[in-house]
């Protein structure tokens, strides 16, 4: 029974807990996460090993819309640079998703494993991303989350291809967003400036990801002291409203003008003009053989080393999810007893709840940054986010809570609404620079 007993928008014919044991065995949990168990799983017919993912009902309405959301999501595609979706069970306690299996190392790992790293690696690395990323488009689809964390490679095999994961984030583009999520360091500015967006947010990752693989530096980032993570996002913020990044010496010295080309193309501010998807494919870089072949290994494992594995970088892990809003006369009066808060006067203020794609304190991989889900909108905070087609719509939606819900039991927040305060901030400083 293909995809289990799932069926979106009707009344569901439960699964019983022995259709996924008479069908996989499941190993023991590989991962923890927030919001669901990650198993190892192994078909009984087959002996194809798939991974499971297994969200617990009990666990509250976000962890719920999160399982429904990344299941419409990956019933919809089907690409070969994007973890797919193998079956789906729904009991009356849990939802059970079984993915392929990717065994392949991440993009970091394979890069320090090479003798020989260049330009020409990281366009194909890129180029499987981006056509990725133009399929999703093509099915009005907005990953919200791409990070060099979400790829990995397939398999161990030489010419392994790259593979996309993460979903619970993606949303159908029915008309702009105007929910803001993703990464911190990763973030468009439109999303920062807390504008509506959509697919072009996806082009200014990419841009972000290639950056990252060409220097081993990130284009975005704060000096600011470990623990103060209200600065540091606020200045964070700022730089990435301002299109802040430069092509550094000597980090850059030996990067192509091509390439140099495509990453201020993709990281442009003004998403009318950024590059889409389909453009960034045709750039010269990508499909016009201008990749240098020269080894860059050495600076950018350097690089990489340096600000991916130093304590600042890890410090930097910090779920920064906004669900629970106050009302804007709250805000008002605390502003009027903290001026340091640096948050207009109209906005919400914010606090935080858990961030569905961030792992646990404990399990966090050391040198991935969080997601950040659901930022402060402003003054529209108390309207409800444009909603998908029918027979889609509830379940399509990125994990949110709306205000006037009850609140039910949710896992441990582990932020106070920092990056929140320093996202005003740097809203209202890019407003002045007009």
């Amino acid at each position: 029974m293909p995809f289990g007993c799932l069926t979106i928008g009707e009344k569901k014919d439960y699964s019983n807990p022995s259709d996924v044991t008479d069908k996989y065995d499941l190993g023991q949990i590989v991962k923890s996460e927030e919001f669901c168990e990650i198993f190892r799983a192994k078909d009984k017919t087959t002996m194809k090993m798939y991974t499971c993912k297994k969200f617990l009902k009990k666990d509250g309405r976000k962890v719920r819309k999160a399982a429904k959301n990344e299941i419409v999501i990956l019933k919809m595609v089907k690409h070969p640079n994007i973890l797919q979706l193998v079956d789906v069970f729904e009991t009356k306690k849990e939802y059970f998703l079984f993915l392929e299996l990717a065994t392949g190392r991440e993009v970091f790992d394979w890069i320090l494993d090479q003798g020989y790293y260049s330009e020409r690696d990281t366009s194909n690395v890129v180029r499987q991303v981006l056509e990725a990323v133009a399929y999703l488009h093509s099915l009005h689809i907005v990953h919200r989350n791409l990070k060099l964390e979400n790829l990995v490679y397939y398999n161990r095999l030489k010419h392994s291809k790259i593979v996309i994961s993460d979903f619970h984030l993606a949303k159908l583009e029915n008309g702009l967003i105007k929910d803001p999520c993703g990464t911190p360091e990763y973030l468009a500015p439109e999303v920062v400036g807390r504008q509506r967006y959509g697919r072009p947010v996806d082009c200014w990752a990419t841009g972000v990801i290639m950056y990252i693989l060409l220097s081993g530096n990130p284009p975005f980032y704060d000096e600011t002291d470990d623990d103060d993570f209200e600065n540091h996002d606020k200045n964070l913020f700022r730089k990435i409203l301002a299109g802040d990044f430069e092509f550094d010496s000597p980090y850059w010295d030996e990067i192509s003008d091509s390439a140099k080309s495509l990453v201020a193309l993709l990281m442009e501010v003004d998403q009318d003009q950024r590059l889409t998807a389909q453009e960034a494919i045709n750039h010269e870089w990508i499909s016009g053989g201008a990749a240098s072949d020269k080894n860059i290994k050495e600076n950018v494992c350097a690089q990489i080393e340096k600000n991916f594995a130093r304590a600042k970088w890890k410090k930097a892990v910090r779920v920064t999810t906004i669900m629970k809003r106050l009302r804007a006369p709250e805000q008002s009066d605390s502003r009027a007893t903290s001026p340091a808060a640096g948050a207009p006067a109209d906005a919400a203020a914010p606090q935080a709840a858990t961030d569905p794609s961030a792992p646990s304190s404990d399990t966090t991989p050391e040198g991935a940054p969080a997601a950040v889900t659901e930022l402060p909108a402003g003054a529209e905070i108390s309207q409800p986010a444009p909603e998908a087609t029918a027979g889609v719509a509830a379940s399509a939606e990125a994990p949110q809570e709306p205000s006037p819900a009850p609140q039910e039991a949710e896992p441990t927040s582990r932020c106070n609404g920092e990056t929140s305060a320093a996202l005003h901030a740097a809203t209202e400083a890019g407003d002045e620079q007009d």
